[in-house]
């Protein structure tokens, strides 16, 4: 018990430190990710917002003249190299591109969580966009997935954290429960500052601090959008949790936003058939369990 206080204590205080920060999640790979949402993505809008990062471009282009989609003729450009990879093959590039760069470890069994956390964040991500686009409740689509995909920004924060702290200290591993419960207790209040810092507007800094609330403002439609989100990723298996018994539509936020069987069954069928949103295996010593 009091190595499990210490642990918690000097962690906090290394959060309150003001000393973490974290890189912004590419630009344009949000805004390619927003355009998939629609039922009928924009190829020009696409093409090019691609065209545009380096990154990006060079790794569409070599996937679509990798021996798995190759053809008689070497692919050139973006355009033709959407076309012949297809929408969710694009948006799976996208989604790595953000997850490499921002949602990796050397550390094994950090690596493996964070691994699990971006699988989550991208399904709310997707979620809440849907969901936006859908209910008509007043959040654009492109907030809603922005909120979503930052939402448990300070678990990410935290795992960086504790990743510097092993390697400092050279711990090779920390108790499963002990590392899922500092990361559940402290994410959305280390969240929320992590934002403030990083001058992220405040909209989507409430949501990632109020998204477990019981007490929340029912009036604040991006929060109940993602908070709603949440509860779908939760009832899926999306990331860290799967509780098959939630009855979604029986849920304050659903009731809220008066949700539908048809409107769920639409943001289920492209979370099942995201290829971004992959299964992922568990933490070595047990399973997952975070909020």
């Amino acid at each position: 018990m009091k190595s499990q206080e210490k642990f918690f204590t000097q962690l906090n205080k290394s959060l309150e430190s003001d000393q973490g920060t974290l890189p912004i999640f590419s630009a344009v790979s949000l805004q390619i990710q927003v355009a998939l949402i629609k039922d009928q993505p924009d190829l020009k809008t696409i093409e090019k917002l691609i065209s545009e990062d380096q990154s990006l471009s060079s790794s569409v282009l070599r996937r679509a003249n990798s021996v798995w989609y190759c053809g008689l003729v070497d692919t050139t450009t973006v355009r033709s190299a959407i076309v012949r990879l297809g929408m969710a093959e694009i948006m799976q590039i996208v989604s790595n591109d953000i997850n490499n760069k921002l949602f990796s470890s050397l550390d094994d069994q950090i690596d493996v969580i964070m691994k699990q956390l971006w699988q989550h964040s991208v399904g709310c991500a997707f979620s809440a966009g849907m969901l936006a686009n859908t209910l008509n409740c007043g959040v654009i689509r492109e907030e809603a997935f922005t909120a979503g995909l930052f939402h448990d920004i300070g678990k990410l924060l935290i795992l960086k954290v504790i990743e510097g702290k092993k390697k400092a200290y050279k711990v090779f591993d920390i108790a499963p429960d002990l590392l899922l419960e500092s990361i559940k207790s402290l994410h959305a209040k280390h969240g929320y500052r992590l934002m403030d810092r990083m001058k992220i507007p405040k909209m989507y800094a409430v949501v990632a601090r109020d998204h477990h609330l019981k007490r929340y403002d029912h009036e604040n439609f991006l929060l109940v959008l993602v908070r709603l989100a949440n509860t779908i990723c939760h009832q899926m298996g999306i990331g860290f949790m799967h509780d098959p018994a939630i009855d979604v539509l029986s849920t304050e936020e659903a009731v809220l936003l008066n949700l539908t069987e048809p409107q769920l069954d639409k943001v289920r069928h492209f979370l099942l058939n995201n290829p971004s949103i992959i299964e992922l295996p568990g933490t070595p010593g047990g399973s997952l369990k975070i909020d």
